[in-house]
């Protein structure tokens, strides 16, 4: 049968941007859409064979793909029961070298089609029946005796190999931060993480599951056989000349052991300290104070607000062959020159707390600790910054002015915290608008309430938002920006510390002095265009 290009997936016009925007739609109309030619494998007889063979029968069954004879003799034709995998087109066009055009089938006759190629004397039920397996209660253990050297050569056929490198490579270009793999039912789900909120991809098929993470497992040193507890590892990797590191969690699940890559790529984080997004004014004075020979500065906000990012640029903007820095960091992100990085370890009694009182028997002039965890460390910092040294060190609290009250309730003195803290940063991080799409809106009622809650009346100026583009995926936003609450210790906020002075009583006495609050420095880089306010309130 005469055939038509459809999708040429060697097309850059052809993109995830695209297939994303096409995902709201009716099925049928999509495939109109992209001009994708629907076949029934039923009236096909005209198998491309020798094609079907160099993919081999797993692959085909794997990713429910039939080659079929072309008009054109530098493409090869699939017919695909899920025309968007774009995994299964990147596999087939590794192993073939060829470009390719694609066609949409039914899944159904996928089966009976791959059967007649492959010269199977079985039918579509007898394969099925195969594919049955007896449900068990003692499924854990029956899952965890699949032999060792199996993982080993699924985890080094090409299709895992292959998937596995294509999520890496797409999710360092669309900038991910972290790669979600879990296992469900009756596929892999796949999510990267792009600028803080988790974008859902194409299903991958079970079949590779098995594959795909023992490949994983290998590549970050991690035991394969192991399946029934958590597991960490470390990959590294270098792409288009960057290197990237990457970080592997795995958990069981009921379906098989989820994975979590963390990315870590060198090349796209700034660790400029003017490229934080503080006030000129307020960046200055920050510049100064971590400058001096001694004190504390703490970074607070949840976990993903770039409080790491924050330390590492005051870490970089301060470097010294003068200097020795060490710093205790659980995990080590990112490798800076000319600095001392210590990898917390609790299982072999290397915490926090052991690593700083080591640390002060080193002679150092400046100290990082990941995070004040417990009394132990903070008393320890505390006591280091008082003694003549720089401490840098983080915690998990909602504002600046709610670290001191963290401090107290840890139990540490009030004197101490105010003979040895200098600044205390809150930030968050919130999605820059595309400048691709970016638009002039007026706020809603709604958006106005919302905002008053926080006892802010917003002025009548122009706002924007993205309205979604090819450039940023549909989503509106492009990269991050940072907010923040900088609470820099004056000798009045000192004195009514000592005092008992409430939390609001604290709170006032901050912005008298100039402190912006987390909303009001948001607030302002909206009114700039860099963010919008519906992203000020999801964050803040």
């Amino acid at each position: 049968m005469a055939t038509s290009p459809i999708v040429d997936s060697n097309n850059p016009d052809t993109s995830s941007d695209q297939i994303e925007q096409g995902k709201n739609q009716n099925t049928d109309s999509l495939y109109v859409q992209f001009g994708i030619q629907q076949i029934n494998l039923k009236t096909q007889y005209t198998f491309d064979t020798v094609t079907a063979k160099l993919l081999g029968e797993d692959l085909c069954q794997y990713h429910r793909i039939v080659p079929v004879d072309s008009d054109s003799s530098q493409k090869v034709a699939l017919a695909m029961a899920e025309p968007f995998d774009m995994i299964a087109q990147q596999i087939v066009r590794s192993k073939t070298k060829s470009k390719l055009k694609i066609f949409q089938c039914n899944s159904d006759d996928i089966e009976p089609a791959l059967g007649r190629i492959f010269q199977k004397n079985s039918n579509f039920e007898d394969t099925l029946q195969n594919l049955i397996e007896v449900d068990d209660e003692s499924e854990e253990e029956n899952f965890a005796d699949v032999s060792i050297d199996i993982l080993r050569t699924e985890a080094s056929d090409g299709p895992a190999i292959v998937f596995v490198n294509s999520l890496l490579v797409q999710a360092v270009q669309e900038r991910a931060s972290d790669i979600h793999i879990e296992p469900q039912e009756t596929e892999i789900r796949i999510r990267l993480r792009v600028d803080g909120m988790l974008k859902e991809l194409q299903a991958a098929s079970n079949r590779l599951q098995s594959g795909v993470i023992a490949r994983i497992k290998i590549l970050g040193s991690m035991d394969i056989a192991e399946r029934r507890i958590p597991q960490d590892g470390r990959i590294k990797f270098k792409i288009m000349g960057r290197s990237v590191d990457v970080r592997v969690s795995t958990i069981p699940s009921i379906y098989g052991e989820k994975i979590v890559l963390r990315i870590l790529d060198k090349g796209s984080t700034s660790l400029n300290m003017d490229d934080l997004g503080i006030d000129l004014d307020k960046l200055e004075h920050f510049k100064e104070i971590s400058k001096s020979a001694s004190g504390m500065i703490l970074v607070t906000g949840p976990t993903g607000s770039g409080k790491t990012t924050t330390l590492y640029s005051v870490l970089n903007f301060i470097n010294s062959p003068h200097l020795n820095i060490l710093t205790a960091e659980d995990p080590v992100e990112y490798r800076l020159n000319g600095i001392t990085q210590i990898q917390i370890k609790p299982k072999v009694g290397l915490t926090f707390a052991s690593a700083l009182r080591a640390f002060l028997r080193q002679d150092p002039d400046i100290i990082m600790v990941g995070e004040m965890r417990d009394l132990e460390t903070a008393e320890i910092g505390i006591k280091a910054a008082l003694t003549g040294h720089l401490v840098l060190s983080t915690l998990h609290t909602n504002n600046a002015i709610s670290t001191i009250m963290r401090l107290i309730n840890l139990g540490i003195d009030k004197y101490l915290i105010t003979s040895s803290l200098s600044l205390i940063i809150s930030q968050r991080l919130l999605r820059r608008i595309c400048l691709n799409c970016k638009i002039q809106e007026e706020p809603s009622t709604s958006l106005l309430k919302a905002i008053s809650r926080f006892g802010i009346t917003i002025p009548d100026q122009k706002y924007f938002i993205g309205k979604g583009c090819k450039h940023c995926s549909g989503s509106g936003f492009w990269g991050r920006a940072g907010i923040h609450e900088l609470l820099f210790m004056s000798d009045t906020l000192k004195d009514r510390i000592i005092s008992d002075a409430s939390e609001s009583e604290l709170l006032q006495i901050a912005k008298n002095a100039g402190m912006a609050s987390l909303i009001e420095d948001g607030l302002q880089k909206a009114s700039r265009g860099i963010t919008s306010l519906e992203e000020i309130i999801r964050v803040i």
